[in-house]
């Protein structure tokens, strides 16, 4: 296989994940990042070439510069893995030009933009009849009295762009309980010069949010597809899957595949959906333009995303497959769903005997894998490292 496999961004166990995706299969793979810091996931033995580009905002042109350069010097055009939203965003700026040196799924600029931005995403949901939480915009008349009267206490302060609102914050959104606390939020967001939406949160514990994760191809086709259930996230009630199932949801195909391919979309993507715990109603929260974070997890029940990308790109495209049965598998983040299930135990939405129960399951772990240790023990030594540094300062 000719055609190289360039990864952004693999100090974060999704460019691991789709390297050892890759790697697996024979494909040279080639790691990119801005820094040598904290990449761990280069460190899979499953890597062919390790690279330090140009930093992806701050130096936006060099680094596709850097991209295009690499590209010239390769006897096929490589496929292009963007792991995270932050370079999904730069990537999809330069898409009509990055695409001359490299195979993308994509091949509408602008659309994953348009996927990532919850306001321009609401919007055209609703136009296809696909439902989302009431929203109520920060530039309508009669602000807090429409909060209060539609929305109701406590609901969500949710940016636009979430990238640039999570490298602020450190966190996805505002949770608040009164007008004060709206206020507060309004104001942090507007001095930090981002746009932000205020949303009605959907009723339901963390085990509501599900999502639909699909392959589409250059037709704008379902090939592949599977549904999950989310258990645990971090932080607990508004983050990342940190211990997720596979649950076969038919439902989900029905909304999540004819809203893709009604979009015109090409490639992999998540959406995320709330079940309304009062209505059974499902509710379209946010769409993942980039490999999903339990991706070992879809890879361990049979559907692998990054190849089954890499071959249609490269014109040897796998028969289309659908994961349609229960197979009691589950991602599990160790690290980050203990700090998880400390919240969840201290808050009382969970008990210990209900998280001791989940653990027996069959997981597919977010970083360790014995027969590719390297990036674990990396991993390990970065967050004893962490550990040092705060008894240090006690």
């Amino acid at each position: 296989m000719s055609n190289k496999a360039v990864i952004l961004g693999c100090n974060y166990y999704i460019g691991l994940s789709v390297i050892r995706c890759l790697g697996v299969h024979g494909i040279q793979t080639v790691a990119v990042d801005y820094s040598e810091e904290n990449t761990y996931g280069a460190k899979s033995k499953y890597t062919s070439e390790r690279l330090i580009a140009p930093h992806y905002k701050n130096e936006s042109k060099q680094f596709i510069q850097f991209l295009i350069d690499y590209a010239k010097k390769q006897s096929a055009k490589p496929v292009l893995f963007p792991c995270h939203d932050s370079y999904l965003e730069v990537i999809d700026e330069y898409l009509d030009e990055i695409r001359k040196y490299y195979l993308i799924p994509q091949t509408e600029q602008g659309l994953y933009t348009k996927a990532m931005n919850k306001e321009v995403l609401h919007r055209i949901a609703m136009e296809k009849g696909v439902n989302v939480p009431e929203t109520v915009r920060v530039n309508e008349e009669n602000l807090f009295e429409k909060v209060e009267s539609i929305l109701k206490y406590p609901c969500i302060v949710k940016p636009t762009d979430s990238p640039t609102f999570v490298a602020k914050f450190r966190r996805k959104l505002f949770k608040v309980h009164n007008r004060q606390e709206l206020q507060e939020a309004l104001a942090k967001a507007e001095e930090a010069g981002l746009e932000v939406i205020i949303q009605r949160i959907i009723p339901g514990f963390d085990d509501h949010m599900h999502t639909f994760d699909a392959y589409l191809n250059q037709d704008s086709k379902v090939s592949h597809w599977a549904t999950f259930q989310k258990f645990r996230q971090y932080p607990i009630n508004f983050g990342a899957s940190v211990y997720t199932g596979q649950k076969y949801i038919p439902e989900l195909y029905e909304i999540g595949g004819k809203f893709l391919e009604e979009i015109g979309w090409k490639g992999f993507a998540e959406i995320e959906f709330k079940k309304d715990a009062n209505t059974g109603k499902f509710y379209l929260i946010e769409i993942n333009a980039r490999t999903t974070n339990f991706n070992t997890l879809i890879n361990k029940i049979g559907l692998n995303m990054p190849y089954i990308a890499y071959r249609e790109l490269t014109g040897n495209p796998l028969p289309p497959k659908a994961i349609k049965e229960n197979t009691g598998q589950v991602f599990w983040y160790g690290y980050e769903d203990m700090l998880a299930v400390k919240d969840y135990i201290k808050t009382g939405q969970l008990t210990v005997p209900q998280v001791v129960k989940s653990l027996f399951k069959k997981h597919a772990y977010a970083i360790w894998d014995w027969k590719d240790p390297k990036p674990g023990i990396s991993y390990a030594g970065i967050i004893a490292g962490k550990f040092t540094k705060k008894f240090l300062k006690k």
